[in-house]
């Protein structure tokens, strides 16, 4: 390695070294602000990092890791997503000083994951980073610690974890068994070589798809989501729903590319099935839900089956389908980080304020709080003048283009499903109507989170022209591989 590598690598350098700090700090003294300080300023360090690496990029730092425009990219939106939940975290737990220090060093390693995933290019490199996120995700969702739900969600997680990652294990085994390479681009000289895919080598993808299926919360994979996200505290279930899936969702892409795994039909069809599963499913089962965040939970299912649509749109143009890919999870990023800080704005460890009533009235009593949840609804719905319609936008135009008319009409009966859903919320918050229970004090740092992605969410709706210039070439530089 060379120090050309070693730049490259320096925002998950930053945020390795930030949560070796905050660990020593808290060894020194436990002090549940200090320690969100000190990994605040990490992540500022590690996006600051950023201007440089992308002077460095393209470069293969390590055998097991690639740093190139596309990484770059997501590095700056897990960390900028990761930045925001943080604060939001800072809000939601400084009333518990001395219970929660470890929250913190948690998010870091969590994050740092998340990063290794986004520039694996082996197999290696692709279960270290994601053992290295779920394993901080299961203790993340335990907390609070002295309560039941918390507990439960996070059991779910940690065994359903294992087996998806036993599912991805014997996946990897037999590809490498067919093929003897772990690094993406040797899988994808092998796989050009044959003109027809090997029966070992579709087995083992579609495991490694029912794997990170789960991690994605696809349909069938889904059964975790609602209860872990009930379970865990609200910025917690915001940094599942978007560092976490965003992390292997651009994971799963670059796969995808660099094995040239669009060419083979039957990979394409069963990505077509859990997209309709996911679209359809999801947003039928929110349609029966009283809790906001399981409600978010099940929304997420279907976000993430409309992002399929595109990924899967990518047989017919590789460009295509990372520019939509990237335009929607950036939206997405904006919206349900800013859904989920409200939802925790109003909440306390011990009380979340998850269930539809405690939203009656808010239009009267918080009249911020809640004309930015509602844009932030409007978003997740895909209405005009809303990052999230731009993001519906590139859907469209995807399944248009790869003339997928089966998954377009999903697409667009569950984009009706969920202005349902979406719209009932926004009438129970301009109801007249006294709160059950709900929290008072709102922190300045929410606050501020919340102002700077309603800016965004606008600021892209009207004008995204700015972001996809950017996306577009990130595009450009995954699809030549520049």
């Amino acid at each position: 390695m060379n120090i050309n590598s070693l730049i490259a690598l320096a925002p998950l350098i930053a945020v390795g070294a930030t949560a070796v700090a905050v660990m020593l700090g808290i060894a020194v003294r436990r002090n549940f602000r200090s320690a969100c300080g000190i990994a605040a300023g990490g992540i500022v360090m590690s996006l600051w990092t950023l201007g440089r690496a992308v002077r460095e990029s393209p470069v293969r730092a390590t055998l097991l890791m690639r740093v190139d425009a596309y990484s770059l990219f997501y590095i700056a939106l897990l960390l900028s997503a990761g930045l925001a939940v943080l604060g939001f975290c800072y809000d939601y737990f400084k009333a518990h000083e001395g219970e929660y220090e470890e929250l913190p060093l948690l998010l870091l390693t969590a994050l740092l994951g998340a990063l290794v995933l986004v520039c694996s290019s082996h197999f290696a490199s692709f279960f270290i980073g994601l053992e290295i996120l779920g394993i901080s995700l299961f203790v993340l969702i335990g907390y609070p610690l002295n309560q039941v739900r918390p507990l439960e969600a996070a059991l779910k997680y940690l065994v359903l974890s294992g087996v998806s990652s036993a599912f991805l294990l014997m996946g990897m085994a037999l590809i490498y068994a067919q093929c003897g390479e772990l690094h993406f681009s040797g899988i994808g000289g092998y796989m050009t070589s044959r003109d027809n895919i090997n029966a070992m080598v579709l087995s083992g993808t579609l495991l490694i798809v029912a794997g990170l299926g789960f991690k994605l919360s696809l349909a069938p994979f889904h059964l975790w989501t609602p209860d872990v996200y009930e379970g865990a505290a609200a910025p917690v279930s915001a940094f599942i729903a978007t560092v976490s899936k965003g992390a292997v969702f651009a994971l799963l892409l670059r796969y995808f590319i660099s094995t040239y795994s669009y060419d083979y039909t039957p990979l394409l069809t069963v990505f077509s099935v859990i997209a309709g599963l996911s679209i359809v499913g999801g947003n039928l089962l929110a349609l029966q839900q009283n809790n906001v965040k399981r409600l978010l939970a099940y929304s997420s299912i279907a976000h993430m089956g409309y992002l399929l649509v595109a990924f899967i749109a990518g047989g017919i143009s590789t460009g295509g389908a990372v520019e939509s890919v990237s335009f929607y999870l950036s939206a997405y990023f904006i919206t349900t980080v800013g859904a989920f800080g409200v939802v925790s704005v109003l909440s306390t460890p011990s009380m979340e304020a998850d269930d539809i009533s405690c939203y009656r009235g808010l239009f009267w009593r918080r009249p911020w709080l809640a004309a930015t949840f509602t844009l932030m609804l409007l978003s997740l719905a895909g209405i005009p003048l809303t990052a999230g319609f731009i993001g519906k936008f590139y859907i469209f135009t995807s399944a248009a283009e790869g003339r997928l008319w089966g998954l377009l009409l999903a697409t667009i009966v569950g984009s009706g499903l969920g202005l349902y859903y979406y719209l009932r919320i926004i009438v129970v918050m301009s109801m007249n109507v006294e709160a059950t229970a709900i929290k008072t004090a709102q922190g300045w740092v929410s606050t501020t989170l919340l102002a700077v992605l309603t800016i965004l969410l606008v600021w892209i709706g009207c004008y995204p022209s700015l972001l996809a210039n950017v996306i577009q070439a990130v595009s450009y530089d995954m699809e030549w591989g520049l």
